[in-house]
């Protein structure tokens, strides 16, 4: 009997501004919040097996850094990008964002065998929501 691989994980962590409405937004797009790591200060949100995006209080995410935390609202640092399985999938995700409150990022982009979307959140973090047919991809 083997042992399954290695799975390397990825934590974003984000400041915000409001826990609890950031928290509603990710649920209203379908994901989950892992109160294991959840108080009054961080959100866990799951996104996949490997993917979980902790939403910290601003106070909370200072201890974490000696910089300055940026207004996402103002200036870009980060774009964080999700893949879909399918165009329908991209739309699906956007549109329940925008819905919740989000607002448009930057203008869709459709290649054929590449289409994006890309919305902002309540604290104007950029996330693109990607689908790529890898057949269609020239080597």
């Amino acid at each position: 009997m083997s042992t399954p691989a290695y799975q390397q994980m990825v934590f974003v962590n984000l400041p915000v501004n409001d826990l609890d409405a950031s928290k509603t937004f990710f649920t209203e797009l379908g994901y989950s919040i892992n109160p294991q790591f959840t108080n009054e200060d961080a959100a866990s949100v799951v996104i996949s097996d490997t993917i979980a995006v902790m939403l910290l209080t601003k106070p909370f995410y200072a201890t974490f850094t000696k910089k300055e935390i940026a207004d996402a609202t103002k200036t870009s640092q980060v774009m964080i990008a999700l893949s879909a399985e399918s165009r329908e999938k991209v739309d699906e995700l956007v549109d329940r964002a925008l819905a919740a409150g989000g607002s448009p990022a930057n203008e869709t982009q459709d290649h054929g065998f590449m289409y994006g979307r890309s919305f902002d959140d309540l604290d104007g973090h950029t996330w693109e929501v990607v689908w790529m047919d890898p057949s269609g991809i020239q080597s």
